[in-house]
């Protein structure tokens, strides 16, 4: 079977609209990432507390980065 026919009607449901709110979340996630991550740095949490909060910042630019790729589909779940 024909690849390129069954990836017709997903290619064709990607806008161009969804692909530029896809990349403002990537750079808005990236932003919110590194400036994070400077703070805890600055603060100088302790450790237990330093791993729990790394953690947490990379959880929630994971699940914004995952939202990103699935608005390009028009799937995403984080709707504003």
């Amino acid at each position: 079977m024909n690849t390129l026919a069954l990836l017709a009607p997903t290619l064709a449901a990607i806008s161009g609209d969804s692909l530029v709110s896809a990349v403002i979340w990537i750079v808005v996630a990236a932003l919110i990432y590194f400036v994070v991550m400077w703070g805890i740095e600055k603060v100088g949490i302790p450790e237990p507390f330093h791993k729990v909060a790394v953690a947490l910042v990379v959880l929630v630019v994971v699940v914004l980065l995952v939202n990103a790729l699935l608005s390009i589909a028009g799937r995403g779940f984080i709707r504003f």
